[in-house]
């Protein structure tokens, strides 16, 4: 003979004593039971680089997958003192959604964004996803400045690289993202200052990230790239957009060295000047010079780099 069976479905984590009784006063044993929701929350953004005006999509995956979820989407601000971020929900997603994607229209600036899924009733909610941004490097009017010095995206390992901030917001922090997927505050040297932030880099090793500033109000600058080689040869090339119409020079560098001549330069690896001189100049920027160049010098070739059009 087979005694009754009870089935357990929970869309919430939580933990129980189980018994057995029957109506003559027989007890069985008692077990402890948990249920667990381990689930997380992953955040893709698309683009990552933003063309100022352009349509964002985010994407939440729950891990590992399953049915049911609800879908909420927030801004991330910063929080300085937990050098983290508090999360804002963003305009349309107060009652979630069972979509898995949410679109933002018109984003024009550098933008921290999180994500979790909720089911159940009463609801249980997932962890915040980690923070994902989109970088803008060309917003027509950021909220605030981010300068580099030595003007460039490459630079040499041992070689002092510093960054600026400055905005309307009564403090700044200068941030970093690695191609290790790693955000974190930049590991460098910073004196904080009202009305701005200067942050001194100088690394013994080779690494590139995409640096920008933020507020705790919530403001972002635009976004760079900044690479640092052990190469002893590199291209010099803005590290900010060039505005149509303007003028810029490239150049290649070798370590210890200031001027070189004899150097030949590449556009999406294709030649364009093998002149002997040691300059790329172009006097007035159009859209078909955005791209990727690299230069070379006596058999040696420096690293690429992306000089954007604005």
């Amino acid at each position: 003979m087979t005694g009754p069976s009870c089935t357990i479905n929970s869309h919430w984590p939580h933990e129980s004593v189980y018994w057995c009784e029957s109506g003559s006063g027989e007890f069985s044993n008692a077990v402890n039971i948990s249920i667990n929701d381990e689930s997380d929350s992953v955040l893709t953004v698309s683009p990552s680089w933003l063309n100022p005006g352009a349509s964002v999509t985010l994407s939440c995956e729950v891990k590992p997958s399953s049915a049911g979820w609800r879908f909420y989407w927030y801004k991330a601000v910063p929080d300085f003192s937990k050098d983290n971020y508090r999360y804002e929900l963003l305009p349309g997603s107060i009652n979630g959604s069972v979509e898995n994607s949410f679109i933002i229209h018109g984003q024009k600036q550098t933008a921290g964004f999180a994500c979790r899924a909720g089911r159940g009733n009463p609801e249980y909610l997932t962890d915040y996803s980690e923070s994902t941004f989109v970088w803008a490097t060309a917003d027509p009017h950021p909220a605030a400045s981010l300068s580099v010095s030595p003007d460039r995206e490459q630079h040499f390992t041992s070689e002092s690289v510093t960054l600026n901030c400055g905005g309307n917001s009564a403090e700044w922090r200068v941030k970093r993202f690695r191609e290790d997927d790693e955000l974190q505050l930049p590991d460098c040297s910073s004196s904080w200052k009202l009305n701005g932030c200067s942050c001194t880099i100088n690394s013994h090793w080779s690494f590139k990230s995409v640096y920008w500033c933020e507020s705790e109000s919530g403001e972002f600058s635009n976004a760079v790239n900044i690479s640092i080689h052990a190469k002893d040869l590199l291209l010099v090339s803005p590290v900010h957009p060039v505005t149509k119409g303007a003028s810029v020079t490239l150049s290649c560098r070798l370590r210890g060295e200031n001027k070189l001549s004899d150097v030949i330069f590449y556009h999406h690896d294709k030649l364009i000047q093998n002149d002997g001189r040691g300059e790329l100049k172009i006097s007035a920027v159009s859209q078909s010079d955005e791209g990727f160049y690299k230069c070379e010098h006596s058999g040696e070739v420096s690293p690429q780099s992306w000089m954007g059009v604005k």
